[in-house]
């Protein structure tokens, strides 16, 4: 009786599998630490906001909160988003986004931690900037214009990814635009002089602020967990 031998899988698939097996659980890690560093990062600027009553978010921008109590709070959350920021890049690297995303993800990677290196000015300090302030700003400023611009590139690619996140990626996109647009309206009005706001609250370019950073570091989370996700075959 004849025993027929077993058919030796070819090295070509075994090797797909295995290097494939490997793209996911990297994926699979980067899907779970980006989320989890945005995460720590809000609990550090909700930190910073808790102990330093003497500064209001309504009026005062984060980066100002490095000058207060544990002012480490700030600059340690500064490093997790840039971090993070730039651990969503080499997933959406891996996983083949457009590269105009990429690069726009890039810049806001970037100016992130370029802005954690040189600490912004005390409160009050608009007119009067020092020399970190100015870098601070130009670092930030592109920073936060490039995110809306990789939300609104990826936004279709990454739906495709994750249908179920679809009105999540939706809904951040949507406020990272408004809130970023509005963000830029309160900046010239601070640096000419409060004129926005009412007698109570001269201005509320840290309430916009948060609202423009919390959408953007959403959008971070969310595309992560997108980008670790396996392409959509047509």
């Amino acid at each position: 009786m004849r025993t027929l031998s077993p058919t030796p899988s070819s090295p070509s698939s075994t090797g797909r599998t295995a290097g494939s097996g490997g793209t996911g659980r990297w994926a699979r890690t980067g899907s779970r630490a980006v989320p989890a560093a945005i995460c720590t990062a809000v609990a550090a600027i909700a930190a910073a906001d808790l102990i330093n009553p003497q500064y209001s978010p309504v009026t005062e921008v984060i980066s100002r909160y490095v000058n207060g109590t544990a002012g480490w709070l700030v600059t340690t959350a500064l490093f997790l988003v840039a971090g993070a920021s730039g651990l969503l890049l080499a997933l959406l690297r891996r996983a083949g986004a457009p590269r105009v995303g990429r690069w726009a993800v890039g810049v806001w990677a970037a100016g992130i931690a370029v802005a954690g290196v040189f600490p912004a000015d005390p409160p009050g300090r608009w007119g009067r900037p020092s020399t970190s302030d100015i870098v601070h700003g130009m670092a930030a400023t592109p920073a936060f214009l490039a995110l809306p611009v990789a939300a609104l590139v990826l936004h279709g690619w990454l739906t495709r990814r994750w249908t179920r996140g679809a009105g999540a990626l939706r809904a951040v996109l949507g406020t990272s635009l408004v809130s970023t647009a509005v963000l830029l309206v309160c900046l010239v009005d601070v640096m000419d002089g409060p004129s926005l706001g009412t007698d109570a609250v001269p201005t509320l370019v840290g309430l916009v602020e948060r609202i423009a950073f919390g959408a953007g570091l959403a959008w971070v989370a969310l595309a992560a967990v997108a980008a670790s996700r396996p392409a959509v075959r047509a």
